[in-house]
C-alpha cells in the first residue's frame, strides 16, 4: 500500500484536546535519564570532593596564621584544579546533549483527520503514526495497516538485519522486539523499507526502550579505587604530620626553651609536611586525563573510569556496529552450477556473476533504505554493473509470509523484465525447482551461512504483453545463483585486537547472532574462539558455574540482553577489571555494571550514553586501543608523580627535624617552603603528568585488580630515594656546620643541595626502568620551563642581595656550588644504579 492509500484510510486519530490531556496526564515520550549536569551543578559536586576540600581548607588555615604567601599558593592550585575539572565535565555535557540530538526523531502523526509533523516527545498513546522508509520510530506501536514494511531493531535487539512487519487483526501474547511478520514496532526503530500505519501503545518509560532505560536506576557504577586509596594516604600523612609536629614542639621546648617558639616551629613543620600534593595531582591527573583522551575522539564521561583503563583485563565487545560497520556488504557471488566469485578478487566480473548482480540491484528498491538493498546499488558501482537500460519500475510485489522473495518488474519497450531476490528456498520455488536442485541450492547455503553470511536468491523473468499477474509466482523464472552478505569488520578491529592481546587484555564477544556466524565474525577479528557459549547454554548455569567458564570462554552466541549484565557480573567475580562497549539499548545495563562502559557516541541511544563512563565519538573500536594506551600512560604517570612525592617529603621533612633534635640552626622558613611547593607541585602536575608513554606499554599485562595504587615496593623505593637524598643533604649541612661556616652560608648551601637532589629525583622518576641518558632524549617541554625556572630563581638568590634577605641566604663560592651540584649528580647516580631492579619491582605485583 502507498502512502497516498493510507492517507485515504478512513482514520481521524486522536483530537488534539485528547492529546494534548494525555500528554498532561502520562508525560512527555522522552527516554529516562539523568538530570543535565549544569556547570554550577558540576562545581557543587567538585566542591564537595573531600581533597578539593582538604586544600581550601588548608589553605584558609594558613590565611588565618598569616602565612598569605603559601596560602595564596595552595589555594591557586586547588582554584586552577576545580577550573580544569568543571570546564572539561562541563564541555562534556555539552556534547552529549548535541549527541542526544542523534535519537530524537519527530513523527508524523494523524490528529483531529489531519496529518501533522510533531515533535517525537509530544507523541501520546493512542496516536495514529504514519510510518514510511528512513522515518526513526517514535513510541512503541502496533500496525494497523503495512506495506512490505521492514524495520532495523538493532538497537534493541543488537542484529543488523531487518525484520518484517505485517498488520494483523488478532492479539499476539507477547510484544518483543526481533523476529518476523509480527504487527509490533517499536521506539528507536528505523524503517528501513516499505510504509504502515500505526497505533502508539506505550510511550517514554512504559516502552521497551524505556524499560531497559528504567532498569539503570537499580544498578550503581563501580566506586573509583583510587580515590579511596588516596583519601586514606592523605588521612595517614596528616596524622603522621600531626605527630611529627606534636614531637617537633616537645623536642623544640625540651631542648631549647621558650615554648611559643616551640608551637611556631610545629606548625612550621606541620605545614611543610601537609599532602596537599596528592590531591592536587589525583585531580589534575583526571582532568588532563579527559583532554588527552579526548583528542583521541574518546568523550570521559567520568574521569574516575581512567584509572581504570589502565587496569583493564577484559575487553567485552559487542559484534553489530562495534566490532562491525552495521552496513550491509555483498562478499561472494555463487552461480548454479556451483562457481564462486569473492568480492574483492582481481578481475571484472564475467557476464554470468553481473547478470547475477545486476538482478539483485533490479530487485531492489531504487532509492535504497534497506541496509542490503543499499550493498547491491555500492556493489554494482564498484564493479561498474550499470542497471540504467532496465527500463521503468512499473510494480514490486512486495514480501509476504507466504513468500518470502521481493519481485520487481520493470518495462523495456515492449517487454517486461522481471528480477526477484529473497529467501533461497523462496527463490528455488518460484523457479520450480525439483528435488535434486533444491538440495543442491540447500547445500551450497549451508557453505555460505557456515562462513557467517546473510545468503539471497535471484531469479530473472521475462514477458511479453499487457497484462501482469496479481501474483509473481505466475512468471517462468530462472534461477541464477545465490548472494552472500556480510556486516563487514571495521578496519582498525584487527589490528586493535592484536594489540589488546598484546597487552594481556582478553577480548570477548558477546552477539545475538547465531554460533556460525559469531565464529566467523571472531575469526576475521582475530578473536579466540575455540570457546564458544550460547545463550542457551548460558542459561543452563548458576552464577557459580559461570563464573568459572567464563575464564575460557571468548564468544558468547544467541545472547539476550539480560543474559549481557549476568557475563559482566560473572567476569567482575572473577576478580577481572572488565570494560564492556556497545552501542544499542540491550547494552545499557552491561554497560553500567562493568568497571569502564564504553558506549558508542554516532550511533549509539542516549541510554548507552547515559549508563556509560566513556563514549567513543567516531564509534571506532580502534579508538578503544587508543583509550586504553592513554590510560596506561596516566596511570603509569601518576605512580611516577606519587614515588616523587613520597620521596621528596622524605628529605624535606628530615631536615626540618633534625635541627630540632640536635640544636643546629632552623634551615626552613615559610619563604623556602613556598619555594619549595612552588617546584614540588608543578613537577607533579605538569611534569610527570607530560611525560610519553613508556616503550613497553601496550607489551606488559595490565595491573593486577587486586593491587593498590600505593603499594608497599612503590612506597618502599620512594622511601629508598628520600632517605638517600635525605643523608647526603645533611651531612652536607652537618659537616659545612662544623667547619664553621656563617649560619646563612650553610643554609644556602644545604638548600640548594636540597634543589639539587630534588631534581635528581625528577630524572630518577621520570621512567620506571629507562636509564637517565634515554630519558633526556625523551622530549617534554613542561620539565624544560620548571628547570629554567627553578635555575633562575636560585640565581636571582644569589645575584641579587634583595632576593638573598629574602631567603636569608648568605654568600656562596664556586666550590660551595660544584659541592651543591655534586649532590645532585651523587643522587642520580646511585640511584639511577639501583632504579632497573628497584623500580621494576614497583610493577611486578602488575604481572598477571
Amino acid at each position: 500500500m502507498s502512502e497516498d492509500a493510507l492517507s485515504a484510510a478512513a482514520t481521524v486519530g486522536l483530537s488534539e484536546g485528547e492529546a494534548q490531556a494525555r500528554l498532561k496526564r502520562e508525560g512527555h515520550n522522552e527516554l529516562p535519564r539523568a538530570g543535565r549536569r549544569t556547570s554550577f551543578r558540576i562545581l557543587l559536586e567538585v566542591m564537595r570532593e573531600p581533597m578539593l576540600a582538604l586544600l581550601a581548607g588548608g589553605g584558609a588555615v594558613y590565611l588565618l596564621l598569616g602565612d598569605l604567601q603559601e596560602a595564596l599558593i595552595l589555594l591557586a592550585f586547588a582554584m586552577a584544579s576545580i577550573v580544569i575539572t568543571v570546564v572539561q565535565e562541563t564541555r562534556t555535557e555539552r556534547v552529549l546533549e548535541a549527541l542526544r540530538d542523534l535519537t530524537s526523531p519527530r513523527a508524523l502523526v494523524i490528529r483531529d483527520g489531519q496529518r501533522k509533523r510533531i515533535a517525537g516527545r509530544d507523541v501520546v498513546r493512542g496516536d495514529l503514526v504514519v510510518l514510511s522508509e528512513g522515518d526513526r520510530i517514535p513510541a512503541d506501536a502496533v500496525l494497523l495497516q503495512a506495506s512490505d514494511l521492514q524495520a532495523d531493531e538493532s538497537l534493541l535487539t543488537g542484529e543488523s538485519v531487518p525484520v518484517r512487519k505485517v498488520a494483523r487483526a488478532e492479539a499476539l501474547a507477547a510484544a518483543r522486539p526481533g523476529g518476523d511478520d509480527l504487527p509490533f514496532v517499536f521506539s528507536g526503530a528505523l524503517v528501513v523499507r516499505g510504509a504502515g500505519l500505526a497505533e502508539v501503545t506505550a510511550t517514554g518509560v512504559r516502552s521497551e526502550i524505556g524499560k531497559i532505560g528504567q532498569s539503570l536506576s537499580t544498578l550503581e557504577t563501580e566506586p573509583p579505587r583510587l580515590r579511596a586509596q588516596t583519601q586514606k594516604l592523605v588521612r595517614m600523612f596528616a596524622l603522621a604530620g600531626g605527630g611529627v609536629s606534636v614531637l617537633a614542639v616537645v623536642l623544640y621546648g625540651l631542648f631549647r626553651g621558650g615554648w611559643l617558639d616551640a608551637v611556631l616551629a610545629g606548625i612550621a613543620l606541620g605545614m611543610s609536611m601537609l599532602p596537599e600534593e596528592f590531591p592536587v595531582v589525583l585531580t589534575v591527573f583526571m582532568a588532563m586525563g579527559a583532554w588527552r583522551i579526548s583528542r583521541a575522539r574518546v568523550l570521559t564521561r567520568r574521569a574516575s573510569a581512567i584509572e581504570a583503563l589502565g587496569s583493564a583485563t577484559v575487553l567485552c565487545t559487542d559484534k553489530t556496529g562495534t566490532l562491525t560497520v552495521n552496513r550491509m556488504s555483498i562478499v561472494a557471488l555463487r552461480l548454479k552450477d556451483g562457481s564462486v566469485h569473492a568480492v574483492g578478487d582481481d578481475g571484472a566480473l564475467t557476464p554470468a556473476f553481473a547478470e547475477l548482480l545486476r538482478t539483485g540491484i533490479l530487485a531492489s528498491a531504487p532509492v535504497p533504505f534497506d541496509p542490503m538493498e543499499k550493498a547491491f546499488h555500492e556493489q554494482g558501482t564498484r564493479s561498474g554493473v550499470m542497471t540504467e537500460d532496465g527500463g521503468t519500475l512499473v510494480r514490486a510485489y512486495g514480501l509476504r509470509p507466504e513468500l518470502l522473495a521481493v519481485t520487481h518488474v520493470w518495462r523495456d519497450g515492449d517487454r517486461f523484465l522481471i528480477a526477484s531476490k529473497g529467501a533461497p528456498e523462496a527463490i528455488a520455488g518460484l523457479c520450480g525447482a525439483d528435488a535434486e536442485a533444491l538440495a543442491a541450492i540447500k547445500t551450497a547455503v549451508n557453505e555460505m551461512a557456515a562462513e557467517g553470511l546473510r545468503v539471497l536468491g535471484m531469479a530473472r523473468a521475462r514477458l511479453e504483453g499487457e497484462t501482469l499477474p496479481d501474483d509473481p509466482r505466475a512468471f517462468a523464472f530462472e534461477y541464477l545463483g545465490l548472494v552472500g552478505l556480510a556486516d563487514p569488520l571495521r578496519e582498525s578491529v584487527p589490528a586493535a585486537v592484536a594489540e589488546c592481546r598484546s597487552a594481556g587484555i582478553r577480548i570477548v564477544m558477546i552477539t545475538g547472532d547465531y554460533p556460525a556466524t559469531a565464529r566467523a565474525i571472531a575469526k576475521q577479528a582475530g578473536i579466540e574462539s575455540r570457546q564458544l557459549m550460547t545463550g542457551e547454554e548460558l542459561n543452563k548455569c548458576t552464577d557459580d558455574d559461570l563464573a568459572r567458564r567464563v575464564r575460557d570462554v571468548t564468544v558468547f552466541a544467541r545472547i539476550m540482553p539480560e543474559q549481557k549484565l549476568r557475563i559482566v557480573n560473572a567476569l567482575k567475580a572473577c576478580g577481572e577489571i572488565v570494560a564492556m562497549t556497545g552501542d544499542g539499548v540491550n547494552d545499557a545495563p552491561s554497560l553500567k555494571a562493568a568497571h569502564i562502559g564504553i558506549a558508542m557516541g554516532g550511533r549509539g541511544t542516549d541510554v548507552a550514553r547515559e549508563a556509560s563512563s566513556i563514549v567513543l565519538l567516531d564509534d571506532d573500536f580502534g579508538s578503544i586501543v587508543k583509550a586504553i594506551r592513554l590510560g596506561r600512560r596516566i596511570d603509569d604517570n601518576l605512580r611516577k608523580a606519587m614515588q616523587f612525592i613520597f620521596a621528596v617529603h622524605v628529605p624535606i621533612a628530615g631536615l626540618a627535624l633534625l635541627p630540632l633534635v640536635f640544636g643546629l640552626p632552623i634551615i626552613f622558613g615559610p619563604i623556602h617552603i613556598a619555594f619549595l611547593e612552588m617546584v614540588i607541585d608543578p613537577v607533579c602536575t605538569l611534569v610527570f603528568e607530560a611525560e610519553i608513554e613508556e616503550d613497553d606499554i601496550m607489551r606488559r599485562p595490565p595491573r593486577a585488580p587486586d593491587e593498590p595504587m600505593f603499594s608497599g615496593r612503590l612506597i618502599g623505593w620512594s622511601v629508598l630515594q628520600g632517605v638517600f637524598a635525605f643523608v647526603l643533604v645533611a651531612a652536607i649541612y652537618v659537616i659545612a656546620g662544623h667547619r664553621g661556616m656563617p649560619e646563612d652560608a650553610i643554609r644556602a648551601l644545604a638548600f640548594f643541595s636540597l634543589v639539587t637532589a630534588i631534581v635528581a629525583l625528577i630524572f630518577v622518576n621520570r621512567s620506571f626502568s629507562t636509564s637517565f641518558v634515554a630519558a633526556l632524549a625523551r622530549p617534554n617541554t613542561a620539565l624544560k620551563y620548571v628547570l629554567s625556572g627553578v635555575v633562575g630563581i636560585l640565581a636571582l638568590t644569589l645575584a641579587w642581595p634583595a632576593a638573598a634577605h629574602l631567603f636569608r641566604f648568605g654568600p656562596l663560592h664556586a666550590d660551595d656550588l660544584a659541592l651543591a651540584l655534586g649532590a645532585g649528580a651523587m643522587v642520580l647516580i646511585v640511584l639511577e644504579s639501583f632504579k632497573p631492579s628497584s623500580a621494576a619491582g614497583t610493577r611486578s605485583q602488575s604481572r598477571r
